[in-house]
């Protein structure tokens, strides 16, 4: 909500820095599936599937009736196997944010499938970077990142969007593909409702 600031004077200035001339900048895009080497779980068998597309300003919300230069659309699933705990886990969740710079990418999904009906409803954060073995990169929330201290105890906080650890992990089977495209202008009067309530 940081950019929540900023005025219609702003939105002009960058609108106006845009030719009309020029082609639209094309959708950021992550795609690919993978399986990652974990660190931790080095036996496991960790495998993310991601198609995600930039939908810049379609996800309304109060205070922000024209939604995110952020916002997003596209399916993220998971599948993770131990073979030590011959025990698995799958789930799928709907993609609502993404940010790409050059060949690296965050984004936000909100379960939507699992095996732990605990888990529908959550946001998780993704990080990936562009290629296959030796090359790409994955990073998940739930792993090495995202924790808090509430009275001395560690806690999980929220994951708010396109918020995600970096891409720790390698991937070791198959590849990412991270098309980049820059932030869109903000339209008109963007973000003033939300500065009015501050």
């Amino acid at each position: 909500m940081a950019l929540a600031g900023l005025t219609s004077s702003t939105s002009a200035v960058a609108s106006s820095a845009t030719a009309p001339t020029k082609k639209p900048a094309g959708a950021a895009r992550v795609s690919g599936q993978a399986r990652v080497f974990y660190a931790y779980s080095p036996h496991d068998d960790i495998r993310f599937s991601v198609d995600a597309r930039s939908a810049p300003f379609s996800r309304p919300v109060d205070g922000l009736p024209q939604g995110m230069p952020t916002d997003a659309r596209g399916t993220v699933t998971i599948s993770h196997w131990s073979p030590e705990k011959q025990r698995g886990r799958r789930a799928e969740a709907a993609v609502d944010c993404l940010v790409t710079g050059g060949d690296t990418a965050t984004l936000t999904a909100v379960v939507t499938k699992s095996e732990d009906p605990k888990e529908i409803g959550e946001r998780l954060g993704f990080s990936v970077r562009n290629g296959g073995p030796g090359k790409g990169r994955f990073g998940f929330s739930w792993a090495v990142s995202n924790l808090d201290v509430v009275e001395g105890k560690p806690v999980q906080p929220h994951v708010g969007t396109c918020m995600a650890p970096a891409p720790f992990a390698p991937v070791v089977k198959g590849g990412f593909k991270v098309t980049h495209a820059a932030l869109p202008p903000l339209p008109a009067g963007w973000g003033e409702r939300a500065a009015g309530r501050r």
